[in-house]
């Protein structure tokens, strides 16, 4: 057995496939795989640049004619929780589903939720640890003045306006539904941060209104200040809301505050779209 002309052929031959692994196989093409538009602006309120992470529909661009519904989701970055809500609005709008209508989202990319999401506080503690704190006022101009704007003269939507917001984002909506309830229809508030500034906000009265709505409130097994609170929230506005709105809550005994969300949008959109086929 000649030991050189073997060894001589194992080097080929490794080399060969060397060479056919660099060559690029020309029946393989690789494209980006997206799932929406991904839009950067200068907002002047914020004095920054914000970026808006946008689901539109499944043929969207096809149909030039349709309107759709719009949901704000709070939180709403790639990293966060953009993409796995839009996941849910395109899963339950399939038409074998037929759980909700399809809906563009809107997605809110963070650059600082503690100073966005809370308004101003008297735990010097609580501001001493996070010094930007306290600053929703102006995000909620923001999403009043620059983002709401954006999105009707940018894209086909109808009046249907859907906010989603959990922990901070969870009180930044509820300060929103209490002081500025009709810029958004329907409410999903999952595991709110009413804590924040002892508990303050809930001890204030709601501002009234007169359009219809669906307020879906939602916690899990977070703990017994947060679970009271979210119950309290409900209670009160149960208690007094007009014949147009609809109040639901949800408690999720097998969730946390970590995974709560996801589970309580789902049966938000069952909720609260099916009453509205009805």
């Amino acid at each position: 057995m000649n030991w050189k002309n073997i060894f001589f052929g194992i080097c080929c031959l490794s080399a060969s496939l060397h060479a056919q692994q660099e060559q690029p196989n020309s029946d393989i093409d690789i494209q980006p795989f997206t799932i929406g538009e991904t839009v950067t602006l200068q907002s002047q309120l914020l004095n920054e640049q914000r970026t808006l992470n946008i689901y539109l529909p499944n043929g969207y661009h096809q149909n030039s004619e349709t309107e759709y519904p719009v949901i704000y989701l709070l939180d709403g970055s790639v990293d966060e929780d953009f993409i796995h809500i839009a996941g849910l609005v395109q899963f339950g709008s399939f038409s074998w589903i037929n759980m909700i209508p399809e809906t563009i989202v809107v997605g809110i990319a963070n650059v600082d939720r503690k100073r966005d999401y809370t308004y101003p506080s008297t735990d010097e503690e609580y501001k001493k640890e996070y010094p930007t704190t306290g600053h929703s006022e102006t995000f909620i101009k923001y999403l009043e003045k620059e983002v709401q704007p954006f999105v009707e003269n940018k894209y086909r939507v109808t009046s249907q306006k859907t906010l989603i917001g959990q922990s901070l984002g969870g009180l930044v909506a509820t300060e929103i539904l209490y002081k500025k309830p009709n810029l958004f229809t329907n409410y999903i508030i999952v595991s709110p941060s009413l804590w924040y500034d002892y508990e303050s906000l809930l001890k204030t009265t709601p501002t009234s209104y007169n359009s219809e709505k669906s307020i879906y409130i939602a916690v899990g097994e977070e703990g017994p200040i947060m679970k009271r609170v979210a119950k309290e929230l409900y209670n009160t506005l149960n208690q007094n809301k007009k014949k147009n709105t609809k109040v639901y809550y949800h408690f999720l005994e097998k969730q946390d505050h970590g995974d709560a969300l996801h589970l309580a949008v789902y049966s938000a959109f069952e909720t609260i779209f099916s009453e509205t086929k009805k």
